[in-house]
């Protein structure tokens, strides 16, 4: 037991694990005990992509967090997780093995869907109707606000679906830059527009 509660007590002081300001090495190795003690609650990682840098979160659930563009703020983005799920928040890049691998994938234009498990838990109620709906629009098509939300159980709902996929907190992987303007607008996007217009065109639904 007595191990237990050192490892427990390293994660109270420690909070969140930065490899940047401790031994990189010390650091791994108290992750991958955490993991293996089922005592890492959220685990992070940060890498490049054509997108810029990514920031990407997982719960023993599943992935739970992407932030990448106009969003990458990894200061606000593990002050969100550890608010809301748990201040046992560690960086620990052999977590993401098969999320760096399929996003990798997917911008070499290699894979058209994720095999990736989810935790909705930073969604919710209507919101989280509405990524559910988006999630199965598939890799080269585009739906509408409009269509999304009729889906999700309010015909009427665009705009509150256009605010839904704003903050989805799981952007490619929930693929809300396949969610247009009824008209064909790009509209929103919390990545970024230009990187909307990325995507789009990646998956060939652009031009």
């Amino acid at each position: 037991m007595e191990p237990m509660k050192d490892l427990e007590k390293a994660l109270r002081r420690g909070g969140r694990t930065d490899v940047s300001s401790a031994t990189g090495a010390a650091a791994g190795r108290l992750a991958e005990r955490a993991a293996h003690e089922q005592l890492l609650d959220v685990a992070y990682t940060t890498f490049d992509t054509p997108v810029g840098p990514v920031l990407v979160a997982a719960t023993r659930r599943g992935l739970v967090k992407v932030s990448f563009g106009d969003f990458y703020d990894p200061e606000m983005v593990l002050a969100e997780l550890s608010g809301r799920i748990s201040p046992r928040v560690i960086e620990a890049p052999f977590y993401f093995d098969a999320v760096r691998t399929e996003l990798e994938e997917y911008f070499e234009g290699r894979r058209t869907s994720f095999d990736l498990p989810l935790d909705w838990t930073l969604t919710g109620g209507f919101s989280r109707r509405v990524l559910r709906q988006t999630a199965k629009i598939p890799y080269g098509e585009v739906s509408t606000y409009r269509e999304v939300a009729a889906k999700a159980g309010s015909p009427n709902g665009a705009r509150a679906a256009g605010n839904a996929l704003g903050s989805n907190p799981i952007p490619i992987v929930v693929p809300c830059h396949r969610v247009l303007h009824s008209g064909g607008g790009l509209g929103g996007y919390g990545g970024g527009i230009e990187n909307k217009e990325y995507l789009l065109k990646l998956e060939g639904a652009r031009k």
